[in-house]
């Protein structure tokens, strides 16, 4: 996919970024390479990450706090953590421009949106939410791609007006990430089932083996394939999911309680032997999970992958794949990633078995790619 550079009325000429972090960095850098003559204003505490980024030819203008440099920005992104980003909303408002707009980028949207009814703004706000990130942090590991081929989530407020939604859905498709409009109540429950609720799932699991293992440790020594296919989500940041899980306590809430539910129907069936039952459950679930992925399999093996940092540019996969087979390295399945929250890199790479996962990380790595283990 080519990124697009045409202007349209939908683009912005001046930005502002409040927060600049791997997501705000990542965005103004995506924009000043499609868009060269955008202008780029930001604010942030640590001063020294906003004098890089200048340097860098990323920001235009450094602000010094909340100010009426903003009067003159068509739009302003508020990337600062969850929590923080209500609070600059009435910080903001008095110096908004007419036609002027505020977006996010955070990864649960009602406390935001409840925010913004409180204060009346519904007229000048649409929400956002890249879903895309990395285990590292800070402007230092943004980059002019991050956002390339992953799902934006776009929450308009009740009053935004399609022109407002049409000017968040350029600045993704700019970015080359792929637009999708929801509800902002319908997007955090979405997540908490398919991102939040596996978190929680994953920790507990982790913490159970933990606490059931014996003196030797022969749960964690054994522990492979599918036990850590379906915990490696358990290595994020603690303090990063403590947030999100306060800030989505809701519709985690409702998954959770159904998921319990669920969870006492399957000993309820194992203690009692109900064979079919049991069936059923593994049949139904295998079905739907081989839907979702294009690669489907039925039990549950050992997953030999790796992602891959790349920019999506013409023969950037095909010249991967030419240093894999120079070496005689069969890929087993190639395939973007377009959910990127967990750190991956934009492509996934699966390979028939761990000698050949081995040979390719080394391969590659001489050929300085950055890589991230799955």
């Amino acid at each position: 996919m080519e990124i697009s550079t045409e202007v349209s009325a939908a683009s912005p000429k001046n930005v502002a970024f409040i927060g600049l972090g791997l997501i705000g960095g990542s965005i103004a850098k995506g924009l000043k390479r499609a868009r060269p003559d955008i202008s780029i204003m930001a604010y942030m505490r640590t001063r020294s990450k906003l004098e890089e980024a200048k340097a860098d030819g990323i920001v235009d203008v450094i602000l010094d706090g909340i100010d009426h440099n903003l009067s003159q920005c068509d739009m302003i992104f508020l990337c600062t953590p969850v929590e923080y980003n209500a609070g600059y909303l009435k910080a903001i408002g008095p110096y908004l421009k007419e036609g002027a707009i505020i977006t996010d980028v955070g990864s649960t949207k009602t406390n935001i949106h409840e925010e913004v009814i409180r204060l009346g703004m519904e007229n000048v706000f649409v929400g956002g939410h890249p879903m895309a990130g990395s285990e590292k942090t800070g402007y230092e590991n943004s980059t002019d791609h991050l956002l390339e081929n992953a799902y934006y989530i776009i929450t308009p407020s009740r009053l935004s007006s399609q022109e407002q939604v049409d000017r968040v859905i350029s600045i993704a498709k700019i970015l080359g990430a792929i637009p999708m409009v929801l509800d902002y109540e319908e997007h955090d429950r979405a997540v908490a089932a398919i991102s939040h609720l596996p978190h929680l799932i994953a920790s507990c699991l982790v913490n159970l083996v933990k606490d059931s293992d014996d003196s030797r440790e022969t749960m964690k020594q054994i522990a492979a394939g599918g036990f850590k296919d379906i915990t490696r989500i358990a290595s994020s940041s603690p303090e990063m999911w403590q947030q999100i899980c306060m800030a989505n306590s809701g519709p985690i809430g409702e998954f959770l309680e159904r998921y319990i539910a669920s969870l006492s129907l399957v000993l309820e069936e194992i203690r009692g032997k109900k064979e079919s039952a049991v069936y059923r459950l593994l049949e139904k679930s295998r079905d739907y999970r081989n839907s979702i992925t294009d690669r489907a399999k039925g039990a549950l093996e050992p997953d030999y992958s790796f992602s891959v940092d790349i920019v999506d540019e013409a023969g950037a996969i095909s010249t991967l794949s030419v240093i894999l087979a120079a070496k005689g390295i069969s890929i087993k399945n190639i395939g973007i990633n377009n959910n990127r929250e967990r750190g991956e890199g934009a492509l996934r790479i699966t390979f028939y078995d761990e000698a050949s996962l081995e040979a390719a990380w080394a391969q590659l790595t001489k050929y300085h790619y950055e890589l991230f283990r799955q």
